[in-house]
């Protein structure tokens, strides 16, 4: 269930876009009944190349969120972006039963991407890029598909590194 669709930008010296993707009501069974709380995925990041995901639970959504947007915190990844608008390269990633391919894209594409994968995007700062989902679309599995898929990018400066030439030959296409 997506709830909030605008990244809002809290008051910490960071500066950081959260956006909450997915609110879950689970139970737990107990000797009297049913125990409901509440689990809520965000997603975290600046704008700039920086992005995290976390999960929170609590018996009350606010409460909930406050403790994802903390684990959402500890957990950021730095992400390497091409002109400060789209991927370096082209990367396919799986987690569980969720595949994810994201692709660079040209200037004026814009995020091309489903639900949760949009959300990321959005707090990470990229601007063009397409995305496609392949099996589960189950949100929780496809965020932590995408943040493998970003760990396992590689740097103008590592590719460079790789084949032994310099940063401006990798990166001049």
């Amino acid at each position: 269930m997506s709830v909030d669709r605008k990244p809002r930008t809290s008051n910490d010296a960071h500066d950081l876009s959260e956006l909450l993707v997915s609110v879950r009501r689970v139970s737990k069974v107990v000797k009297g009944g049913r125990r409901f709380s509440f689990s809520v995925l965000v997603v975290v990041g600046d704008e700039k190349g920086r992005v995290g995901c976390g999960m929170g639970k609590h018996a009350e959504v606010a409460e909930a969120k406050i403790k994802a947007v903390n684990a959402a915190k500890k957990n950021m990844i730095r992400v390497y972006l091409r002109e400060s608008r789209t991927l370096h390269h082209d990367v396919t990633a799986k987690f569980c039963a969720s595949r994810v391919i994201l692709r660079s894209a040209k200037v004026g594409t814009g995020i091309i991407a489903g639900g949760s994968v949009r959300a990321v995007f959005e707090v990470l700062g990229v601007q063009d890029v397409v995305a496609k989902i392949v099996g589960s679309s189950n949100a929780h599995t496809v965020i932590y598909a995408v943040f493998s898929a970003f760990k396992s990018m590689l740097s103008p400066k590592q590719v460079a590194g790789k084949r032994g030439k310099k940063v401006c030959d990798v990166i001049n296409r």
